[in-house]
């Protein structure tokens, strides 16, 4: 593992990111500000894993790259309170 950067929801993501995972961070902040979430003090924090970057916010969203595709995966953090509601 290769340690990376930390930076402030709202601001530059370091450049050597790959534009997917770009577009994955652009992605989470509209759906934080679409939701009217109070992120002000969120930090992103990028750690490089076999040569991929893992990007994680403050609240456990973790951003990942598919090894086969390329893709930018965004995975949510997990409710415990939530139940196993699927609807």
């Amino acid at each position: 593992m290769q340690l990376g950067t930390r930076w402030s929801v709202g601001g530059a993501a370091p450049a050597d990111l790959p534009a997917a995972v770009l577009g994955a961070v652009a992605q989470v902040e509209r759906e934080l500000a679409d939701q009217k979430v109070d992120a002000a003090s969120w930090r992103w924090t990028l750690t490089w894993l076999e040569h991929r970057p893992v990007v994680e916010l403050d609240d456990g969203t973790v951003i990942r790259v598919d090894a086969v595709t390329g893709e930018a995966r965004i995975h949510e953090p997990v409710d415990a309170e939530g139940g196993d509601d699927d609807d």
